[in-house]
């Protein structure tokens, strides 16, 4: 039994409950059937046979006194007594036989009594209500004592018979008692069996199912609560042992995943801090590259150029070279170091987060490119900019250099021409610039975006191979992708991704507009 379910142990209540409550109710069915067959016996045969024994009684003394009087007299009129008892007497015998139909002593009662009757009418009744009338009957006269002892006998007779119906009613009485009793007891029974039953319910879902589901709640309370040391006791039927089971096992793996994540957090807080020392070495090694590195490079260079003007006329052509050598790679140092610290500062320094309107962003960009793109002899073009969340420094960065890249690799066989696209799809804004120049080749398509890879040599193409690096900072610290499209030619298409609000829709604007060159 210790391995019984909630389910077996409800089964097996059940059905011993209603094994117990089916005996009852086929004993108290019984108990109403019998007290019903009694009370229809005492109802429909004892009462109904004693009361027509006593009329048929009755129709015989009737017959006696009217047979009697009409001898005396002579008179007519006592002959309608007589004949009167013989019709009551004709009914009350047939019903009779019908009711003591199943009664074999009072149906014999019955028999002697008329028997007995018979006699007295043929040797009494009928030959003195067959007599002439108006003149006393001396017949009558003659056997009066001989019809008084036959008449006794029919009284005698009709005594028994209706003693024993009495009796055949007081023993359908004490049966009915006894049944009504044993009604009573199988209903107290009943009753009681009930009432122990319902006890017995409450007693074993608390027992069996409440109070293990209690004590299971309370361990998963303690838990829910934060004491993932507190074990979980099985307790109660097979099926909630197990589900307490499987609980402590999750408790246990809770309780070990959160030791280790204690001890990832605090492996976390000392890198967090090793992180936050790094950074403020970066930031310390960005003061010195922006003021202690600048400085010397700039004196190099000034001094260089310097000593290019004030001796001039006494250096021949090599040495001039080497000046300029030395002066261009001192502006290529502090060019780099600029690059490097635009870079570096790409989610550290400028990291505002406002809402930036992409349009006059833009325009601000083309703007400031204005002069290239007019020794380019360039033409812009852009779709609708909506406006996004993010830094509106590193977003200006980040079309500077788009627009700025597509002018630089520009192709000698054709006029710049720079299309901005922007369409919103699954809640991002998909961007793209493309150009009619260069193009990028399908194998650089990741290359291009690693800091300080060229594609170029710098005497073709200048700069620092770091503006699609920044580019890629910017837009990925954004929460949005960057990537080649190797399908567009002529020229490079590059896409970017940015999270923000559709465009209005009350507010349409142009399907293009072009920046004059």
């Amino acid at each position: 039994m210790a391995g019984w379910t909630t389910r077996r142990w409800l089964t097996v209540g059940v059905s011993a409950a209603l094994a117990v409550l089916t005996l009852l109710a086929v004993a108290g069915v019984w108990v109403l059937a019998r007290s019903t067959t009694i009370s229809d016996r005492l109802v429909d045969g004892s009462t109904p046979a004693l009361v027509t024994s006593v009329r048929l009684e009755s129709a015989l003394i009737n017959q006696e006194t009217g047979a009697r009087g009409y001898g005396l007299t002579g008179e007519p009129g006592f002959l309608e007594p007589y004949r009167s008892g013989l019709r009551q007497q004709k009914d009350s015998v047939a019903l009779l036989r019908t009711l003591l139909a199943d009664d074999s002593k009072a149906a014999a009662d019955l028999d002697e009594m008329l028997v007995r009757a018979e006699t007295w009418q043929s040797r009494f009744g009928r030959p003195v209500a067959s007599a002439p009338a108006g003149a006393p009957v001396a017949l009558a006269a003659e056997r009066a004592d001989e019809g008084r002892q036959h008449f006794n006998a029919i009284r005698a007779s009709s005594a028994r018979l209706e003693q024993d119906l009495e009796a055949d009613r007081s023993r359908a009485h004490a049966e009915l008692h006894d049944v009504r009793t044993q009604r009573n007891y199988i209903f107290s029974l009943i009753a009681a069996v009930i009432l122990a039953l319902t006890a017995l319910v409450f007693a074993g879902l608390r027992r069996g199912v409440t109070l293990p589901l209690d004590r299971l709640s309370e361990g998963v309370r303690r838990v829910a609560k934060g004491n993932f040391d507190q074990p979980i006791t099985p307790s109660g039927p097979a099926d909630l042992r197990r589900l307490t089971v499987d609980i402590e096992a999750m408790r246990g793996r809770l309780a070990d995943e959160l030791a280790f994540t204690d001890s990832a957090r605090e492996r976390l807080d000392e890198q967090a801090a090793d992180l936050r020392r790094s950074n403020a070495e970066l930031e310390q090694f960005a003061y010195v590259a922006s003021h202690d590195l600048q400085e010397p490079l700039r004196k190099v260079a000034s001094f260089c150029q310097l000593l290019q003007r004030r001796y001039s006329d006494q250096l021949d052509e090599r040495a001039v070279q080497y000046i300029d050598f030395a002066v261009d790679g001192a502006n290529r140092m502090q060019t780099l170091i600029h690059d490097l610290l635009a870079f570096s500062r790409v989610g550290r320094l400028h990291a505002d987060n406002e809402t930036v309107d992409l349009e006059e962003l833009f325009s601000r960009t083309t703007d400031a490119l204005s002069i290239a793109v007019e020794e380019a002899d360039a033409k812009i073009t852009h779709d609708p900019l909506p406006v996004v969340s993010g830094d509106a420094t590193q977003l200006g960065m980040l079309l500077q250099n788009l627009v700025s890249n597509a002018l630089k690799f520009r192709s000698a066989e054709r006029a710049p021409r720079v299309e901005v696209s922007a369409r919103f799809e699954d809640g991002l804004w998909h961007f793209a610039v493309a150009d009619n120049g260069i193009g990028i080749g399908a194998e650089y398509a990741d290359r291009v975006f690693v800091i300080f890879q060229r594609l170029h040599t710098r005497d073709a193409y200048p700069g620092n191979g770091i503006g699609l690096a920044l580019c890629k900072k910017i837009v990925e610290f954004h929460g949005g992708t960057i990537a080649i499209d190797p399908a567009h030619s002529p020229g490079a298409r590059i896409t970017f991704t940015l999270p923000g609000p559709p465009l209005p829709q009350a507010e349409p604007a142009p399907d293009t507009e072009e920046v004059p060159s």
